[in-house]
């Protein structure tokens, strides 16, 4: 059962019958002020804290899918239209579980992944995946541990583009099958991203659901933080996002 401090509903005056899942990104946080943002336009929203609350995983690693799709139960109560918004890591949780949901569920994915990331256990120090489902790691890339970050604020950006060739072999696997998402999919990325390659991200995301007959939606922005224009979102410099 999902901890009632980690879920914030926002109910609009005006309901449209969308029902929208608010996903933060390596922060794990309520993102309140962009699910009220929502809300004015109509949306039920709910804000979720995913991890580093009561019950919880203390970090981005190993966090459960069954806390997305429970939380899109809750959903299923206040709305017919089902929706998932996630930004960074938020939107890698965000496809991974909708392409896992058997409802139609529309995700909206700002700066996301094409595939699963390695989680850290900060304690141990021990890599992982970032999710698990059925208790199980979901199969996801290492990170090349001989490549590291050089500049100030840190760009993470080469690091990801370095372990994606360097371990290739495990890229399939931990390919998120978008193809199998029976709602409509939005991306968003930014080309100047230097956390991770946003845009081409975005793209690899729009091109694998092209051959399922949808029509990917693809939202390219040329500033350097991706949610730099959306409220709710902070700017930052570099990588440092």
């Amino acid at each position: 059962m999902l901890p009632a401090t980690c879920l914030s509903l926002h109910r609009p005056t005006r309901p449209t019958g969308a029902a929208v899942l608010v996903l933060a990104g390596s922060s794990g946080a309520r993102e309140d002020e962009r699910a009220g943002l929502l809300a004015e336009h109509g949306a039920v929203a709910l804000a979720l804290r995913w991890f580093g609350g009561p019950g919880q995983q203390p970090g981005p690693y190993e966090v459960p899918l069954e806390t997305f799709h429970e939380a899109v139960d809750l959903l299923e109560q206040e709305g017919e239209r089902l929706g998932v918004l996630g930004s960074s890591f938020g939107a890698e949780a965000a496809l991974l579980a909708a392409a896992r949901d058997l409802r139609t569920v529309h995700v909206a994915a700002l700066a996301p992944t094409p595939v699963v990331w390695s989680g850290v256990d900060e304690v141990t120090g021990r890599g992982t995946s970032h999710w698990t489902w059925g208790g199980e790691p979901v199969p996801y890339v290492p990170f090349d541990a001989a490549c590291s970050p050089s500049t100030d604020p840190p760009s993470f950006r080469p690091l990801y583009e370095q372990s994606l060739r360097t371990a290739a072999d495990r890229v399939p696997a931990a390919t998120i099958a978008v193809e199998e998402i029976g709602g409509d999919v939005l991306v968003v990325g930014g080309e100047d991203d230097q956390v991770w390659p946003g845009a081409d991200f975005a793209r690899a995301v729009a091109d694998r659901r092209s051959p399922t007959g949808s029509t990917p939606r693809w939202a390219p922005r040329p500033r350097p933080a991706t949610g730099s224009s959306c409220r709710g979102s902070v700017p930052y410099a570099g990588g440092a996002s």
